[in-house]
């Protein structure tokens, strides 16, 4: 597999900063923060947004993972963006957990599980997979992109969740391989069933082919 340019970066700065290169570490740690930014606000509750701030979130897992960058170097367990974007889920599932569970104590249990995609999300992973250029398109956008919308919310989980990490989160297939834990050919085909699966359920493309 070759290496992407940013790839290769990231590897630089890795090698740079086990050398000490603070200079390295802060670029590392900083050139993520608005891929981090857009995990957290895709997948923040509504309900929370006055009261925290996505910024928050994601400063509070890059000074976890500045803490913690010697250990990650020392067997770099995971790609160090995927690394980085666990730090701030498990962040990100504690917000969910203090804030939610408090207001809703009868299904404390409930909120342990991970934080469900909030429906301003759904709605625009559906305008992106339903999304197309012709004339006609565009024109039947609305309807389509709500066909859309309910066929994802029918979806099982575990392929809702991959198609979210390709689309939404915008994630190459190697770093979504690297999220659900598996081998990259693996993450392909988790993608395509998915995708097999909503087309299923619309009874035919809504993009008229592979995204």
């Amino acid at each position: 597999m070759t290496m992407t340019r940013d790839g290769a970066d990231t590897e630089e700065l890795l090698a740079r900063a086990g050398r000490g290169d603070v200079p390295a570490r802060q670029e590392l740690l900083a050139r993520h923060r608005a891929r981090l930014a857009r995990m957290v606000a895709v997948r923040l509750d509504p309900r929370l947004a006055a009261r925290v701030d996505p910024s928050d979130v994601v400063q509070e897992a890059l000074i976890e993972a500045d803490r913690r960058l010697a250990e990650y170097l020392r067997g770099q367990p995971l790609p160090f963006y995927p690394w980085l974007r666990r730090l701030a889920w498990e962040r990100l599932v504690k917000v969910h957990q203090r804030h939610l569970a408090a207001r809703r104590r009868s299904v404390a249990r409930e909120e342990r599980r991970d934080p469900p995609l909030p429906d301003d999300s759904v709605a625009e992973l559906a305008g992106l997979l339903a999304s197309g250029t012709s004339p006609s398109r565009r024109v039947l956008l609305k309807e389509v992109r709500d066909r859309v919308r309910a066929a994802l919310a029918a979806l099982p989980a575990a392929d809702r969740e991959v198609l979210v990490l390709r689309y939404l989160e915008q994630l190459p297939m190697r770093e979504v391989a690297a999220v659900l834990g598996v081998h990259e050919g693996a993450a392909k085909m988790r993608h395509t069933r998915a995708l097999a699966r909503l087309c299923d359920r619309l009874g035919g493309d809504p993009r008229g082919g592979e995204p």
